[in-house]
């Protein structure tokens, strides 16, 4: 699986310092409400954005991973490079070990082979509804109909999964961008499904990466950016191929053994179009021990949210064995 990395860092400035630096940079930015944008390093990964509110002057690089060096494996390599980078921009003033390392965005992009089965696949995610911990959010830049965004309540992370290709293509649209480019773009990300997860504050950083520096942070979270990623998706999106009720409600008959098992888990199949909610359908259960359920589907690769009675598909593979191909 191929996680691509975007790396939040800040700093803090005082306003003579922060207006010192707008003036030398002035040629470059991009004035936005009460942000600066500069793209003039874009290209060599990192995108800085200048934050002039009333009480605190902000100074945000946005760190595209993937960008920095050809060998991700190589991490002392795309340390030295990203640290350069900084500090030649902020001609040798300030270094990456200034900034502290307030976000992280976590990004894998799904082929499922078109753009009919990513919106497939979204329609039936969708129906997962209200998730333990996250409320639902909207974003400008996403069409609702095919995406599926959360916010975390308390936990300082995000989940979106949207079509890439749509939301890509609208942006360029947006941009005034041309055919042939909307064209290009189109054939090279069709069929892509984007799922990210986002780390949005440092106490959510120091799970994955408990050290002090912003560089050992950094190498922290690329050695374990799997386990940060799997640890939300698999919160939100079931485990197992996705199914209509009846052809559901059948394999469960035919595999499962147990009796008592058998009547649970054919409850939380009927339950979770009736309470529009995994989570809640689970709690209206009343089982001591949902895990074991939800385990026990998970051992027949059947996924307990159905696909819609209005869905035209039949049958969706198990989201996760892409991550194998």
């Amino acid at each position: 699986m191929n996680i691509n990395q975007v790396f939040e860092l800040s700093m803090l400035l005082d306003a003579d310092h922060f207006q010192k630096l707008i003036a030398r940079k002035r040629s470059c930015l991009k004035e936005l409400d009460d942000e600066y944008l500069d793209t003039s390093l874009t290209a060599k990964s990192i995108t800085v954005i200048y934050r002039d509110s009333r009480y605190k002057k902000r100074v945000r690089l946005l760190v595209n991973s993937s960008l920095v060096t050809d060998a991700s494996s190589d991490t002392d390599k795309m340390l030295r490079k990203l640290d350069k980078r900084i500090s030649e921009y902020f001609d040798h003033k300030y270094t990456m070990d200034d900034f502290t390392l307030s976000g992280v965005t976590l990004a894998v992009d799904i082929n499922v082979g078109s753009h009919e089965k990513v919106s497939d696949y979204l329609k039936v995610i969708k129906r997962v509804g209200k998730v333990k911990g996250f409320s639902s959010v909207s974003y400008d830049c996403f069409d609702e109909k095919v995406s599926f965004c959360l916010s975390g309540n308390s936990n300082d992370t995000d989940f979106l999964l949207y079509d890439l290709e749509k939301a890509t293509i609208d942006q360029l649209r947006n941009a005034d961008a041309g055919r042939k480019q909307l064209q290009s773009m189109s054939e090279r990300i069709k069929g892509i499904l984007r799922a990210e997860v986002r780390l949005t504050k440092p106490k959510a950083i120091r799970k994955y990466a408990d050290t002090t520096d912003t560089s050992s942070q950094i190498v922290e979270m690329m050695k374990n950016s799997t386990d940060a990623f799997m640890d939300t998706f698999a919160r939100v999106v079931p485990f197992g191929d996705f199914y209509k009720m009846d052809a559901a409600v059948e394999i469960v008959r035919n595999e499962v053994k147990d009796s008592i098992m058998r009547r649970r888990m054919l409850g939380l199949l009927a339950l979770i179009p009736d309470k529009k909610s995994l989570h809640l359908a689970q709690k209206a259960l009343n089982c001591r021990d949902v895990e074991k359920v939800m385990m026990a589907f998970i051992k027949i690769n059947l996924s307990p949210v159905t696909i819609s009675k209005r869905h035209d598909v039949k049958h969706l593979e198990n989201i996760y064995s892409y991550f194998l191909k």
